[in-house]
């Protein structure tokens, strides 16, 4: 899994366009090996990006869930707080523990 993919499930506000495309273009960069795709390939490369995307915001729009939806704040720290565990830093900020 891509660790830049992040969730987009079950938040309010729900995913934006933007935040599905991010998640997209993350996705093919992935499997296709190319950051940046070569001239000959960047048609295929944007048309892949725009198809992923399409799926994504589809399979969003039909996901069901009786859970709570989840707060993007609250979730940012978690994160903070987990990679301050995992990497011995205050807060996520990249300053050492003192």
């Amino acid at each position: 899994m891509c660790r830049n993919i992040k969730p987009l499930h079950n938040f309010e506000p729900p995913a934006t366009e933007d935040e599905i495309r991010a998640a997209s273009l993350q996705f093919i960069r992935k499997i296709s090996g190319f950051q940046q795709p070569s001239k000959a390939n960047e048609e295929a490369f944007q048309r892949a990006i725009e198809e992923v995307s399409a799926a994504a915001s589809k399979l969003l729009s039909s996901l069901v869930t009786h859970a709570e939806p989840r707060n993007r704040e609250v979730e940012i720290q978690r994160a903070r707080e987990r990679n301050a565990k995992r990497f011995g830093t205050k807060n996520g900020t990249g300053a050492p523990l003192s």
